[in-house]
């Protein structure tokens, strides 16, 4: 018969509460490593949102990032069409 696996005490949880906050598990080269988290300001990394405020749709689109670019401003004219009100009326 199997040796029942103890319960951990009251400050053993809260050490391994504590270790889970501040390290986290990655693999390289197929093996574990354990590293420390990245800085986060509310819950967001303070990396991802540097570069959300101060990158440009073109770098973000070459780094693959493209959940980061925002839509351009309906207020900006620029490059697109002026619609007239001859097009949209039915030619016929």
């Amino acid at each position: 018969m199997a040796k029942k696996k103890r319960k951990l005490t009251a400050r053993e949880r809260a050490e391994k509460k504590r270790r889970r906050q501040e390290w986290m598990t990655i693999f390289i080269h197929g093996k574990m490593k354990r590293i420390r988290r990245p800085p986060q300001n509310d819950g967001v990394d303070v990396v991802v949102e540097f570069i959300r405020q101060n990158a440009d749709p073109m770098w973000l689109h070459q780094n693959e990032m493209w959940e980061y670019i925002e839509e351009e401003k309906a207020t900006s004219n620029t490059g697109t069409r002026q619609s007239r009100p001859e097009d949209d009326e039915v030619p016929f």
